[in-house]
């Protein structure tokens, strides 16, 4: 049995993502800023409590960076069937970049559950 499965439906997306260069409020080599929007949908029958995440940001020189904890901006969503939790973040960056990762918590009965988000890229605006 394995340790988390997937719910059948619950959802995660990429709703907007929006590019930002810092300019001195960035480190030197990180001046590129990408604000993101995501929304999890428990499209479930089960009450979802989300716990953390997992994310892979799979830059274009080859570096990686895994950003892995407890919470998700700092909250432990509770989604009821039909409940949506939306938020936003951002990741600085100094080339392009492609993120994917996913979303864990338990379901009502304590069985551990997590939900994909969909691979996006960070592509840094050319001129």
């Amino acid at each position: 049995m394995p340790s988390s499965s997937e719910l059948p439906g619950l959802t995660a997306r990429l709703d907007k993502l929006h590019y930002h260069h810092g300019g001195a409020t960035l480190p030197a080599d990180q001046p590129h800023a990408f604000v993101y929007f995501i929304t999890i949908k428990n499209g479930s029958d089960r009450t979802v409590t989300l716990l953390g995440r997992k994310w892979v940001v799979e830059h274009a020189d080859g570096s990686h960076l895994v950003i892995e904890g407890d919470k998700i901006v700092g909250e432990t969503p509770r989604l009821a069937p039909g409940e949506e939790f939306s938020y936003n973040s951002y990741h600085v960056t100094g080339c392009n970049a492609t993120a994917h990762g996913s979303f864990h918590g338990v379901d009502e009965t304590g069985q551990k559950v997590h939900v994909l988000l969909p691979p996006f890229t960070m592509t840094i605006p050319v001129g």
